[in-house]
């Protein structure tokens, strides 16, 4: 989740990308021996992006060099994170959505620490209180966006709600990332199976195919190649006016944007926004697990949690946190978006994937 200063102009990065590092070990290695290394390893999505100076507060107070990993998007993370447990790349894992934290858990990811301020999280964004196998880092809403430009030029008045994604006058118009390869695809199809039931869901999405829903790989994609909003696809003739993304994305095209417009020229659909918490834990066989330990209590400091704002779009989860004038300006949450309890996604979630990938992509 987050969108970043990384593609283009602005990326929430959840499309595929190579695995790559920033920063560097003193002894050469991913997470040091456990017993003096002075390197801490974070493995995550490729939405991770935090300030130059905020990285070497964290490193002045712990006395250890910050290293990261990213992995593509959350899903992909979370899927390596599997493979690699026994071994794994780094001592920290950052990314871990609601969406896909039953997944994490269930399979033995992390191991438990209650961070250092951890009793200063609002409560609404705590998990798996009993054992701390994790800590909330940030949240925000998944949501459909529209091209305000498109929508006047056209005479149409932009959705508001699921319902109106099906009405015959936005046609071919939304484009959506695939939910069994995407955080914010997959958040979509949560927050429609939130409103609609498990009865009802899929009719829903009967209706969005037949009014020509197109499925992207992942945000990138869906956002910077097809969404004609977007400075990317601004650039690039894109023709879908309607697209899945954050609550977020319209404050980052104001801020990114040279010159600066007074307004941001995408808009929220609010009636169509699902509530999405991100998570970091400290991963089961972490070879620093003292350095790892010493970066969660940094990710829920006030430091790191007044950066995320203007460096990923997310919302902090302590609080306490100031926000950015810019950011509460451009980038408002929500009133109601959609939520559902994390037992009922780790229950139902991959049966509802596989349904939709039927559904949708046969």
């Amino acid at each position: 989740m987050g969108i970043t200063k990384k593609v283009t102009v602005l990326a929430v990065g959840l499309g595929l990308v190579t695995l790559s590092a920033c920063g560097s070990s003193d002894d050469g290695t991913a997470g040091g021996d456990g017993g003096g290394s002075k390197t801490v390893t974070l493995v995550s999505h490729n939405s991770w992006a935090v300030s130059e100076d905020v990285v070497a507060a964290f490193e002045k107070q712990s006395g250890y060099r910050l290293k990261v990993l990213e992995d593509g998007d959350a899903g992909q993370a979370v899927n390596k994170a599997v493979l690699t447990k026994d071994n794994p790349q780094g001592d920290v894992l950052f990314g871990v959505d609601n969406t896909l934290l039953s997944r994490a858990l269930d399979n033995g990811l992390f191991q438990p620490y209650e961070a250092k301020g951890s009793d200063l999280i609002l409560p609404e964004y705590r998990a798996d209180e009993d054992e701390h196998r994790v800590t909330p880092v940030d949240s925000g809403d998944i949501c459909v966006n529209y091209d305000k430009a498109w929508f006047a030029e056209h005479g149409l008045t932009p959705p508001k709600t699921f319902d109106d994604l099906v009405e015959p006058a936005y046609k071919d118009l939304l484009v959506v990332e695939n939910a069994s390869t995407s955080s914010p695809g997959l958040g979509f199809l949560l927050g429609t199976a939130a409103k609609y039931g498990d009865d009802g869901w899929q009719d829903y999405w009967k209706k969005l195919k037949a009014n020509g829903v197109k499925v992207a790989g992942g945000w990138e994609q869906a956002y910077n190649e097809e969404f004609s909003g977007s400075a990317g696809g601004r650039k690039a003739g894109a023709d879908r006016p309607l697209v899945v993304s954050y609550a977020s994305s319209p404050p980052a095209e104001v801020i990114y944007a040279d010159p600066r417009p007074d307004a941001a020229p995408t808009g929220v659909a609010e009636g169509t926004c699902f509530r999405q918490v991100e998570y970091a834990g400290l991963l089961s066989n972490a070879k620093n697990p003292e350095g790892g330990k010493a970066l969660l209590d940094f990710l829920i400091s006030e430091t790191f949690q007044e950066d995320m704002p203007l460096n990923m779009f997310v919302h902090p989860v302590r609080e306490d946190t100031r926000l950015p004038e810019e950011f509460v300006k451009f980038g408002p949450r929500a009133k109601d978006p959609q939520t559902m309890d994390p037992a009922k996604i780790a229950e139902n979630r991959d049966q509802w994937v596989k349904s939709w990938t039927s559904l949708v992509l046969k």
